[in-house]
């Protein structure tokens, strides 16, 4: 039985191209996209929370992620006023 992982090229691809989009971001947005990688979906304020950035930052950083299409959003299913964060690969 093989160990190795049959990963396809596209799949690898998009992963590149998700890393060389991110390393043009600040280290704020990179540290939220960290956060996410382990713990999406997170609210803003348990973003806030998990990376110890102030809010503004985090909402500065989210902004900066959704202009490369890095982050998605959607409406909380448990408080639907607010919104919780995923990475978009």
């Amino acid at each position: 039985m093989s160990t190795t992982t049959d990963e396809s090229p596209v799949a690898e691809q998009l992963s590149d191209d998700f890393r060389n989009r991110l390393r043009e971001l600040p280290p704020s947005a990179k540290l939220v996209a960290k956060v996410l990688e382990t713990d999406a979906p997170l609210s803003q304020g348990q973003l806030a929370e998990e990376s110890l950035l102030p809010d503004r930052t985090v909402r500065y950083a989210l902004n900066r992620l959704e202009d490369e299409d890095l982050v998605d959003s959607r409406y909380s299913f448990q408080d639907a006023r607010k919104q919780v964060y995923f990475l978009d690969r």
